[in-house]
């Protein structure tokens, strides 16, 4: 086995989709740091990936890149077979890919619908279903699925995408129960709204505005998501919750 940078720990491997960028590439970054092998998954971001990738890679740390749609069932089964081809395991699948839609409800359409369950939420159960093989086999392993604080609170003019990322919640507590027997923990983590590219959407007076509801007065970092990652990974006895991250917005 590989040896992690810090004493007497052993290295695992993790996989983490839609990584290139935002909350995922905050992750990699992380976790790499902390001495673990991870594997990024990136789709149509592939400078992003590669720039991730050299960062990490000249600070002396163990990281591939592997691009795949994981929203399709036979790329996403090739990123986990690459994986433990590579390494003879997966002991962490962050299910992070995702993307982000703002529509009135009849204005979404069918394309649009499938679009975002196929990225949101079924990449989630194409790559978990494969790795579980895996972890099944190893008696451990952990999930971690990043919803969205829509996915508890739903959101005007993101039916779709609040109805996937709410999916994801029940995917995770169902699949916690089931694989707690076979040691395997999964739990979920909720952003509020996070500094990332997918909320440059708003406009500076929306930002504001969404920044007075919040108790903490001012968005989030995908620092802290991946703090968040972190401790789950570092954790032995938590599996089943939804970790909401929001600076207190919507409680």
């Amino acid at each position: 086995m590989v040896e992690n940078q810090e004493k007497n720990i052993v290295n695992k491997v993790i996989v983490v989709t839609g990584g290139s960028r935002g909350i995922g590439a905050e992750i990699v970054k992380c976790l790499a740091r902390k001495g673990y092998i991870v594997v990024l998954n990136y789709n149509k971001s592939e400078n992003c990936a590669k720039n991730v990738e050299s960062e990490l890679k000249k600070e002396g740390h163990i990281v591939d890149i592997y691009r795949a749609d994981v929203s399709k069932k036979e790329e996403a089964v090739k990123l986990i077979k690459f994986a433990i081809e590579k390494y003879g395991k997966i002991d962490v699948l962050i299910n992070n890919a995702g993307i982000s839609q703002t529509k009135l409800f009849t204005e979404i359409t069918d394309e649009d619908w499938k679009n975002v369950m196929d990225n949101n939420l079924n990449s989630a159960f194409y790559c978990s279903r494969e790795a579980v093989k895996n972890m099944i086999h190893n008696k451990s392993g952990l999930i971690i699925n990043i919803s969205s604080i829509w996915g508890i609170t739903g959101a005007s003019c993101e039916v779709h995408y609040s109805t996937a990322k709410a999916g994801l919640i029940g995917f995770t507590k169902a699949l916690a129960k089931e694989l707690g027997p076979s040691n395997i923990r999964v739990n979920a983590i909720a952003p509020g709204m996070i500094d990332t590219d997918m909320n440059k959407g708003y406009s500076k007076e929306e930002i504001n505005n969404i920044v007075e509801e919040i108790p903490l007065e001012r968005i989030g970092s995908p620092e802290s998501i991946a703090k968040c990652v972190n401790w789950l990974i570092e954790d032995d006895y938590t599996t089943g919750e939804v970790i909401s991250i929001t600076g207190g917005w919507k409680i």
